[in-house]
């Protein structure tokens, strides 16, 4: 199997100012990430970041940066302009890891690649596990997506997806049995012919509602495959809440 990592850093953030440069026992969380992502079957890692900051963060520990613009709309936006400068061919495969992720476990990062090479007509696989509490399952804040029987995305959505009609009627705040919702996880695999389309694509009324950048993909005509992981991945950085615990396990890993 043969992918490249790019890992998207974006210095501003309006919950966690400068989050890639945030130090995590020693390190800068960046460095933690690619750390982890170095543990990955990936052929090499690239990150992709608007910041010389960031870039004199990674250039010590041996990792390769590209620097993009900070006008990008979207990680997908700085992901395409990424491939463009470093060349890649068409027909690479991509795997697109959050710079917030420190603890991001290689299998599902080798899953993801391997999930898109298995299906040569989807454009970008992505992850999905299984809901387990209601509270996160009607959650706005808490993507789903909906599967064909094949496995391919038919919608992402910040509403409780599917709805069991008439068992939800009865108790709608509760899930219904055997529903098989499922909680998007934000880790790509793309090609890169794909990437150098996606900047051109138009914005649909889906993509602007939802505020999900992936249905830009499923309104323009492409497929999304979707590996199912039988248990959630671990949890990125949004808070400093989410980066005290971070650096508590690994202080207890040291």
């Amino acid at each position: 199997m043969s992918f490249i990592a790019i890992i998207p850093a974006r210095l501003a953030s309006t919950r966690l100012p400068s989050k890639p440069l945030a130090d995590i026992v020693g390190k800068p969380m960046i460095v933690r990430t690619a750390e982890q992502v170095k543990k990955s079957e990936a052929t090499a890692i690239y990150i992709a970041t608007d910041s010389q900051q960031v870039a004199d963060a990674v250039s010590p520990y041996g990792f390769d940066f590209v620097l993009t613009k900070d006008t990008h709309p979207t990680g997908t936006d700085r992901l395409a302009e990424a491939v463009q400068l470093l060349e890649l061919d068409d027909s690479a495969v991509i795997v697109n890891i959050q710079g917030d992720e420190p603890l991001i476990e290689p299998e599902v990062i080798n899953a993801v690649a391997a999930q898109l090479q298995q299906n040569p007509n989807a454009a970008i696989a992505t992850v999905a596990t299984p809901y387990t509490k209601d509270a996160d399952f009607f959650n706005p804040n808490s993507v789903k997506v909906v599967c064909g029987l094949s496995g391919q995305a038919l919608y992402f959505s910040r509403a409780p997806i599917p709805w069991a009609r008439d068992a939800m009627q009865e108790n709608p705040h509760v899930m219904a049995n055997n529903l098989g919702a499922l909680h998007h996880i934000g880790i790509y695999a793309y090609r890169v012919s794909f990437l150098r389309q996606f900047p051109h694509l138009s914005r649909g009324p889906l993509e602007i509602h939802e505020s999900l950048e992936q249905l830009r993909a499923l309104e323009n005509g492409y497929d999304i495959c979707v590996y199912v992981s039988p248990t959630a991945p671990a949890q990125g950085v949004d808070t400093i809440a989410d980066l005290d615990k971070v650096r508590e396990i690994f202080q207890n890993r040291l």
